[in-house]
């Protein structure tokens, strides 16, 4: 195997990157372009060998680096957002390249998205503390610990970025990463590793290993040395981490999917529901926050779908480096036959397609709306991951946040109404980590992300990240008995 493939004009190492050094693997896997189906080239296949090396390198890489004081680790975090910044154009081409998503996304939205990660938790880490209190005249001292080598395994349909969300704070906290991403869009991960190592982070402080699934995976997260696990991705996977974790009691934070609802009552602006709604499309639907369940009050369901259906059929679907595309393909043949499973299985069972509802040529899938769907079926109950939408109605707020609840998942819920009380009253009763109240993914970094159900466990963001990073301490000091050593 060759050591680097060029992407779009961009040189990516194709290599593992561990204890600062570049290691190849016998075995390879081949990376493909969603836009195409061209082979980008072949990826070092990591297995148990690289993942012993992986965490030992974090390991012996970690007391250096939780003994860098705060102000050192911040200067490190802000010299790789200013490399991101330097190189948004490749890292926009080659995530685009190798997962489908839309060049011009890349460019304006996520890859400064990325710098700003590394940014945020830098600040934040310097700003980072508890008040001290009293108890019985003791006083109370609480710090926040690294807890050591942390695995960190991130999904492929906003690599970079969701990789970072955890990278960024895990080394301000003064841990030690072994990054694992998706194989199905590997590139911009080694882009990282690079990018890090020109700001000077020292040797094993971060480490990137491309595998396949649990040929890799299940032996990161089972090591002994691991003292946290990140994993954003799919539920099965989910619980194989959780098992493989448990042997060692090893801490576990994560995202995994949704079936979130947008709830459309008739006193909200429909013009911006609808525009909720059609956002509910990007990235070709490979959104874990997508409100993919629309749940609309009758007496506007019809003025709603006419509207929402001459919006969405205008959308552009196609290439995504080009300027004028709005919806990509999806990422893997895989992932397009389960999205194209799903909607012929709900056909058969009654649904009905307003648009789309069939696939395009090569990776697409047309962009669809189901209606006259059961609440109970399959479309509506589990998480499609593609541009596949259901509409359901309700008569009243009662019935709305029933059914809104009414699946195994809790991430997200996005409501559209005029009416703050109504606002106040649905929020509160909707369970999810995230609502969104007549606007859609507006997200700051120092609230609480996560999931509840079989959405997710813990929360990550702001203090919360440092709180699942560290090892928090409480020092009690008795008051007085010091001696004079003067």
């Amino acid at each position: 195997m060759t050591d680097k493939i060029v992407v779009a004009g961009v040189s990516v190492d194709t290599r593992h990157w561990i204890g600062g050094e570049r290691v190849a693997s016998a075995d390879t896997f081949t990376d493909n372009s969603p836009i195409d189906g061209a082979a980008l080239g072949e990826i070092a296949r990591g297995g148990p060998a690289e993942a012993r090396a992986a965490v030992a390198a974090a390991k012996a890489a970690f007391p250096g680096w939780a003994a860098t004081s705060r102000a050192e680790r911040a200067r490190l975090l802000h010299a790789i957002a200013d490399g991101v910044e330097k190189r948004i154009e490749e890292l926009a081409i080659v995530e685009t390249t190798d997962n489908g998503a839309l060049l011009r996304s890349h460019r304006r939205g996520v890859m400064p998205r990325v710098a700003h990660n590394f940014r945020f938790f830098a600040d934040w880490l310097l700003t980072l503390e508890h008040e001290d209190f009293e108890t019985r005249g003791h006083a109370n001292h609480v710090s926040w610990d690294p807890a050591g080598p942390c695995v960190l395994i991130t999904p492929w349909n906003a690599p970079l970025m969701l990789a970072t969300w955890k990278v960024a704070p895990a080394l301000a906290a003064g841990n030690t990463v072994v990054l694992k991403p998706a194989e199905w869009s590997p590139l911009t991960a080694s882009l990282l590793a690079d990018i890090a190592a020109e700001a000077g982070l020292p040797a094993g402080v971060l480490n990137v290993v491309q595998g396949y699934g649990a040929e890799i995976g299940d032996a990161l997260t089972s090591d002994p040395d691991v003292r946290r696990i990140s994993f954003t991705g799919s539920v099965p996977t989910a619980e194989r981490i959780a098992v493989s974790a448990a042997a060692n009691l090893t801490p576990l934070s994560l995202e995994l999917g949704g079936k979130s609802p947008l709830l459309v009552f008739a006193d909200a602006d429909l013009d911006l529901a609808v525009d909720l709604a059609v956002e509910q499309y990007d990235n070709a639907g490979q959104v874990c926050l997508a409100a993919t369940r629309f749940l609309v009050e009758e007496s506007v369901a019809e003025e709603f779908t006419r509207r929402f259906v001459e919006k969405a059929t205008a959308l552009k679907q196609g290439d995504p480096r080009d300027e004028a595309t709005d919806i990509g393909p999806n990422i893997h043949p895989r992932q397009l036959e389960k999205i194209d499973g799903f909607v012929r299985r709900a056909v058969a069972a009654g649904a009905r397609a307003v648009i789309g509802g069939h696939r395009e040529d090569g990776q697409y899938y047309a962009p669809t709306l189901l209606t006259e769907v059961a609440q109970d079926s399959e479309i509506v109950q589990e998480e499609v991951f593609g541009p596949v939408l259901t509409l359901q109605t309700f008569a009243d707020e009662e019935e709305a946040v029933r059914l809104a609840n009414d699946t195994r998942f809790g991430l997200a819920a996005t409501l559209a109404t005029g009416d703050r009380e109504r606002a106040e009253r649905v929020t509160a009763r909707l369970v999810a980590g995230t609502v969104w109240v007549n606007c859609f993914f507006v997200r700051d970094l120092q609230a609480p992300f996560g999931g509840s159900r079989l959405s997710g466990v813990g929360r990550e963001g702001g203090t919360w990240s440092f709180d699942f990073y560290c090892d928090l301490k409480n020092t009690v000091t008795a008051p007085g008995g010091w001696k004079d050593h003067g």
